[in-house]
């Protein structure tokens, strides 16, 4: 894997990278730009796996939860009777 990407922008998304470097923006270098976009991205993707994380432990606690039977088309099917059944 190299450490360094190259990469063609359009022109609209080139100005928009050229409005946020440099002058009186947060960021001195495309670069900086990029890297914090790329990093904003990857806390966006772990929160929302932290999320779903949490909603499983929250149906778990509230034994909102069925044993598989190994067919997904069943599983589906019971998983929608069960939650139009309040999980009863």
């Amino acid at each position: 894997m190299s450490d360094r990407i190259n990469a063609r922008l359009s022109k609209p998304l080139a100005e928009h990278v050229d409005r946020m470097v440099g002058g009186e923006s947060l960021f001195e270098t495309p670069s900086e730009y990029i890297r914090s976009l790329i990093r904003r991205d990857m806390e966006s993707d772990a929160s929302q796996v932290y999320s779903k994380i949490i909603e499983g432990f929250e149906d778990i606690n509230e034994e909102r939860f069925f044993e598989s039977t190994g067919d997904w088309k069943k599983d589906k099917e019971i998983f929608k009777q069960k939650e139009a059944n309040g999980w009863k």
